[in-house]
């Protein structure tokens, strides 16, 4: 039983400052963030769409990116094309059962993906097979890779146009940075397709 819970919260709340702090202090993390920005900003001018995918908390940070392009982050203005590749448990269950569980991203950017896409792959290891194999997919049919990891990449950094690497070996501090860093891209596409004040 742990003796003193309101310190065992500060010191996760202190790591997690920590984390943002080396994010600010890094400049190559905020000048790829706003990369990746403009990256799917100018994919989806060209009519294109983003397809996310990550496992577990990741695969929850991939509906939640797609959720706030296809309503709304911060005003209303059309949806933006984003789909999870997280969602549908018929298509991964039957690709699981059928082709194997490494396969589930793959047949899904076959499917889905056109050239001009965007594949957004979230793997906080940087190592995680099924990313891997859609990431590989990606590439193969034309669309761009951007990669959302921890500070070493794994193998995934190898496989993007880019890649975001947060500057933690904690998969708990990691994920917390991408989906704050997803929120700012996010802001960053939404104000420059749908201009708040064109036209004042």
């Amino acid at each position: 039983m742990i003796s003193d819970p309101a310190s065992e919260i500060r010191e996760h709340l202190i790591s997690s400052r920590d984390t943002l702090d080396a994010a600010l202090a890094e400049r190559s993390f905020l000048e790829t963030a706003a990369d990746i920005a403009k990256c799917l900003e100018a994919a989806l001018r060209g009519g294109h769409k983003i397809l996310l995918a990550g496992n577990g908390g990741s695969a929850g940070d991939a509906q939640h990116i797609a959720g706030e392009f296809l309503c709304r982050l911060n005003y209303d203005r059309a949806p933006i094309a984003a789909i999870a590749l997280t969602t549908d448990s018929s298509v991964i269950t039957a690709i699981g059962n059928d082709y194997g569980y490494d396969r589930v991203f793959e047949r899904q950017v076959l499917g889905l993906g056109r050239p001009g896409d965007v594949f957004l792959a979230i793997s906080t290891s940087g190592r995680s097979a099924n990313v891997l194999a859609g990431a590989s997919a990606a590439r193969k049919m034309g669309l761009t890779v951007i990669g959302f990891t921890g500070q070493h990449g794994g193998e995934l950094v190898q496989m993007c146009d880019l890649s975001l690497r947060a500057p933690s070996d904690s998969t708990p501090l990691i994920q917390q940075l991408h989906i704050t860093i997803a929120h700012a891209v996010c802001g960053l596409v939404e104000a420059a397709l749908f201009p708040r004040n064109a036209g004042s």
